[in-house]
């Protein structure tokens, strides 16, 4: 009767770890003036009606990361984005970004599929909106498999995940970190406290959410709560950015997004890191794709790869 729930914890651990020891690239987030970008998963048409028109008040602009296999699907509780919000996103000055085409899970997905259907909603974003093009990524439900994060590295200029809690000094710009709004919408002074934290050290928080409505699911916010922690930003001196222009102001823009990462020599290898400009020496993988091995060797179900 233990074994289960004892299992069960392991492998959430294992999930949350294993991606992040490995296949890293490596870059050092130091702004002289704290950044903060504001991020939408799924893409429901609340987030651009009422959460962009919120941004755009204060002159800011944000982040989709699209499915474009939602297009124009109608959940029970949401109504998901169609092809007029795809250009009033680009028209507002927002960014558009790769939520994988059919929403994948990151996790339960094999890798070769999850490559797969981003090449899907990349050939999908060319036929629908000419000349647009996605730059950064998001990872859908979960951390990735971590030979999943080593596959996409080289179509974006970085990956986002999750974490609740900003990014700052040496990070990894495969597996970003992301604080999601709606795990505090019933304590917004965490969220306030966080970005004045992030003001304090100087860092980069990338918030996210999904729907902004009066009746938000329960991966959304309602839109008073939004504009709140909006103008929180606006007030901490930060500035704020979508994803890639926030990565131009760091420096990060010489990692092309349509360029194969440099690999290791040696069978098997890693990408690694450039070594100009914020990026650090990325070599030091061995002893923690040992610990992976050893946490795979000891998983009964939930395999890298």
């Amino acid at each position: 009767m233990l074994v289960s729930p004892i299992l069960s914890r392991f492998r959430g651990y294992y999930q949350r770890k294993a991606a992040s020891l490995v296949f890293r690239r490596p870059f050092v987030i130091s702004p002289t003036r704290p950044l903060i970008s504001f991020t939408f998963d799924d893409f429901p048409r609340s987030a651009l009606l009422a959460g962009g028109a919120i941004l755009n008040r204060f002159g800011v602009a944000g982040n989709y990361y699209v499915s474009l296999g939602l297009l124009n699907k109608n959940e029970p509780s949401e109504k998901m984005f169609i092809l007029d919000d795809l250009t009033m996103v680009l028209k507002q000055g927002h960014e558009l970004g790769c939520h994988t085409f059919s929403h994948r899970h990151s996790w339960e997905t094999d890798r070769r599929a999850f490559e797969e259907s981003i090449l899907q909603n990349r050939t999908a974003l060319g036929k629908l909106v000419a000349g647009a093009q996605f730059r950064t990524f998001s990872y859908p439900i979960c951390p990735p498999r971590p030979l999943t994060k080593a596959a996409i590295a080289k179509y974006f200029l970085c990956c986002r995940g999750g974490g609740q809690t900003l990014n700052v000094g040496p990070t990894d710009l495969n597996q970003l970190s992301a604080f999601f709004l709606e795990k505090s919408r019933h304590d917004i002074q965490a969220v306030k406290d966080l970005v004045d934290h992030n003001r304090r050290v100087r860092g980069w928080l990338i918030l996210a959410t999904h729907d902004v409505c009066e009746t938000p699911t329960p991966f959304g916010c309602t839109p008073e709560f939004f504009e709140d922690i909006v103008q929180c930003a606006v007030n901490s001196g930060a500035q704020i950015l979508p994803v890639a222009s926030a990565l131009e102001v760091l420096g990060a823009h010489a990692s092309s997004a349509t360029t194969q990462p440099k690999r290791l020599a040696s069978r098997g290898g890693t990408p690694r890191a450039h070594t100009s400009g914020n990026f650090v020496d990325s070599d030091r993988h061995s002893k923690r794709a040992m610990f992976i091995g050893r946490l795979r060797a000891k998983s009964l179900r939930c395999t890298a790869d």
